[in-house]
């Protein structure tokens, strides 16, 4: 491999000479008339197709019937009991602590918001929209469309920085001494977009929190509880029982789903939490809706059966998972590492790599990546209300191109980068 001089070492005329350079390859990439997409984790028809042996599990009325119950009539708000006990095992809680929703698990924490808002939690004094102010904390980068959710219902929204373990927990503690600030949003298994596991320090430290607000909520998206794609699975604390043990049962909210288990569009989700707080929003839901669709759940639980089939099936997503991030690492490591502007996350699970582009250039790497035909989440998505202030960071959501697509769209964005990079430096 030819050496390469990192750009920070570079003179103005080198520099210059590099730019024209790098000018020519993105009018080539222009050229090439790309119509790629990379900015949702959209699992791809390969992983659709592996599970889709899932639609042939309910196929007659005999098929409805789930131990004497006819899924297809009214009842079981919580979900079915096959379906309560096969999340029970996956998040390795009690049955009674899961309520099982519909497609996707945004909905249930939407509702989750939503019943804090009109109703109050089950400690809460009074409705959250009776509180003269009310905040939530959002570790950053974070998932966007969990700062979407503040930002519709009026909370401030306050970033938490992200350190390797997870949130920084010396900021947390000290923000939840507020009694304004009601929520924290997290996810504590291959972090979006970072791909963290929280260390079990952070884990502890989330569990032994003190708020000084009774009704304060730990939402707990465990969205990527069983997506290893490199190595073996990672087991992982129940949360539930570590914050009982310590005193606040109703603190914590837990969310999962198989939405990239089995159908991005047709799965099952879960909220799991406290027995008294899943009464206490079964009897809200009960107004709302008589169940979810519990065919689909039955499909589920025929399909998926337990954590350990699924944990197999999951091996399958990590056979295609796998090489598209390796064909992410490779390009950034052959292309930018050597350029010393940039760096990035490697996970080992999860849907995103998260890169930090040079400070200041994010936002002018997606404008040229849309204008060279590769589409991915807009800069400044993963820090509440789209302020990222380094103006650094960009999230890669590798899953949904086929990996000859996957190898152009990365050859796109690693000329973006350094063509950002280099207008950058020269504006200096």
């Amino acid at each position: 491999m030819m050496d390469v001089t990192p750009y920070s070492c570079m003179s103005k005329e080198e520099l210059e000479q590099e730019y024209q350079r790098v000018l020519a390859d993105f009018e080539g990439c222009k050229a090439q008339g790309l119509n790629l997409n990379m900015a949702r984790g959209k699992p791809a028809k390969a992983q659709l197709d592996l599970v889709s042996g899932i639609l042939g599990e309910v196929q007659s009325a005999e098929d409805c019937l789930d131990d004497g119950i006819d899924t297809r009539n009214y009842g079981e708000l919580a979900g079915l009991p096959s379906a309560r006990a096969y999340w029970a095992d996956v998040l390795e809680c009690q049955p009674e602590q899961v309520f099982v929703g519909g497609v996707a698990s945004l909905n249930l924490m939407f509702d989750l918001v939503s019943r804090a808002y009109s109703h109050g939690l089950l400690d809460s004094p009074r409705p959250w929209c009776q509180e003269e102010k009310v905040k939530f904390l959002c570790p950053a980068p974070g998932y966007d469309r969990h700062f979407r959710i503040g930002e519709f219902f009026g909370a401030e929204l306050i970033p938490v920085p992200m350190t390797p373990e997870g949130p920084d927990m010396d900021v947390v503690e000290e923000y939840v001494k507020d009694p304004q600030v009601k929520l924290i949003w997290t996810v504590p298994k291959y972090s979006n977009p970072d791909g963290i596991i929280f260390s079990e320090e952070t884990i502890r430290r989330f569990a032994n929190l003190k708020p000084a607000a009774p009704d304060f909520a730990l939402v707990w998206d465990n969205a990527y509880c069983v997506h290893e794609f490199k190595g073996e699975y990672v087991p992982f604390p129940d949360i539930l029982s570590l914050c009982a043990q310590a005193g606040r049962p109703n603190m914590v909210y837990e969310f999962a789903s198989t939405s990239k288990i089995t159908f991005a569009g047709g799965g099952i989700s879960c909220m799991a939490a406290s027995v008294d707080n899943i009464r206490y929003f079964t009897r809200l839901y009960g107004v709302q809706m008589i169940s979810n669709d519990k065919i689909n759940q039955l499909r589920h639980v025929r399909f998926l059966k337990d954590k350990a089939h699924t944990l197999e099936i999951m091996k399958g997503h990590a056979a295609i998972m796998a090489p598209k991030f390796q064909v992410v690492s490779d390009y950034l490591n052959r292309e930018i590492a050597p350029l010393g502007f940039a760096h990035w996350n490697d996970p080992k699970g999860g849907y995103f790599v998260s890169l930090f582009a040079m400070p200041g250039t994010a936002k002018r790497v997606w404008a040229l990546c849309k204008e060279a035909g590769v589409t991915m989440t807009e800069a400044g998505a993963t820090y509440p209300y789209q302020n990222d202030p380094e103006d650094a960071n960009l999230r890669i959501a590798p899953s949904l191109p086929p990996v000859a697509e996957l190898e152009q769209a990365m050859e796109v964005l690693c000329t973006c980068l350094k063509l950002a990079a280099l207008e950058k430096l020269l504006e200096k």
